[in-house]
């Protein structure tokens, strides 16, 4: 079933403010189909659900980012809407953001919090300082200007999420997304929203340690994968400059001496050139493979955008609107 918008809400343990997200949700988009993606929680964040009238489904492997690959495997939309189940998102701004995905074909809308209450409203100081952190380095390596990074607040246009591969299992799955949408020349919009922090007894599960080092290690692993160059030349660079800071004293010294007594370090400072050289070649290998991954991206985007088509056509085939065809009537949002 293809759905016009869809909300989708990963969730782990949420039962103190999931209704009243879904309730939000359902009160600013009353045409979406709205999702909740229980992660094998302990409370009742299932059963709250179900009773509010979300469609409920379980992802058993824990991490947000298996529940986002769930929820991309099994939900067709033209617009997806995803948001956390903590309430520190506003449905207000929903309608906008799928206007945006519906009406002017952006591929991934990012709701900005650093622009405007996220600072003050966060009371986790080294959550704040890591959000500048990969804000600054991503837009630096990738070339680009997403205002937030990690927002969980998103829409997503339906070529987006079915050529999208999730690679990440936790929390780092939004650099991800961010990255590869940077990568993809996919188009990407910023709408301000403002955060509230969480309600009392609702707890993060995002761990600012841990999890910080996987978003950095992440940021690492993308930027290697998607701009081989850079990354294999910043390695030959760094290996060239130690080769020759070495070999340096040993020729001033056979310059003076014509003796040559730090053999092993003339030796290692050869092996390490070799080395440079080897890195900026494999790197050059790697551009070239990347940029025929991009060509074959387009043709896969391509092929993505004629099944939607196709889906649409069957969705409208019997003059069925598509709110009656998937059958959420009078705000019944029951399958």
């Amino acid at each position: 079933m293809m759905y016009k918008i869809a909300v989708l809400i990963p969730c782990y343990n949420e039962e103190k403010t999931i209704v009243k997200v879904i309730e939000d949700f359902r009160g600013a988009l009353p045409e979406a189909a709205i999702y909740v993606y229980n992660n094998n929680s302990t409370d009742r964040t299932a059963e709250l659900a179900e009773q509010a009238g979300a469609i409920v489904r379980n992802e058993y492997m824990q991490g947000k980012g298996n529940v986002i690959r769930r929820m991309f495997r099994e939900v067709d939309a033209m617009c997806y809407i995803m948001t956390d189940g903590d309430d520190t998102y506003p449905a207000e701004n929903a309608p906008e953001m799928a206007a945006l995905v519906l009406d002017r074909q952006a591929d991934m809308v990012v709701g900005d919090r650093l622009s405007s209450t996220y600072y003050s409203e966060n009371k986790r100081p080294f959550h704040n300082f890591g959000n500048t952190i990969v804000r600054k380095s991503i837009n630096v390596l990738f070339h680009n200007d997403i205002k937030d990074i990690m927002t969980g607040y998103r829409a997503f246009s339906y070529e987006f999420v079915k050529t999208f591969p999730v690679l990440s299992r936790g929390f780092e799955i939004e650099t991800e997304m961010s990255i590869h949408a940077i990568d993809k020349n996919m188009h990407c919009e910023n709408v301000v929203v403002s955060y509230r922090d969480r309600p009392d007894g609702s707890v993060s599960k995002l761990n600012t340690y841990s999890d910080g080092i996987k978003v950095l290690m992440t940021i690492v692993r993308l930027y290697r994968t998607y701009k081989p160059l850079g990354f294999f030349g910043i390695v030959s660079l760094i290996l060239a400059l130690l080769s020759t800071t070495f070999f340096i004293p040993v020729t001033v010294e056979y310059i003076k001496t014509g003796l040559v007594p730090a053999f092993p370090t003339l030796i290692m400072c050869g092996f390490t050139m070799l080395a440079a050289i080897i890195s900026l070649f494999s790197g050059l290998m790697l551009q070239t493979m990347q940029q025929k991954n991009r060509q074959d991206f387009e043709i896969e985007l391509l092929h993505v955008s004629n099944m939607k088509k196709k889906r649409l056509k069957a969705n409208c085939g019997t003059g069925e609107s598509l709110r009656e065809k998937a059958g959420i009537v009078n705000g019944d949002n029951s399958l």
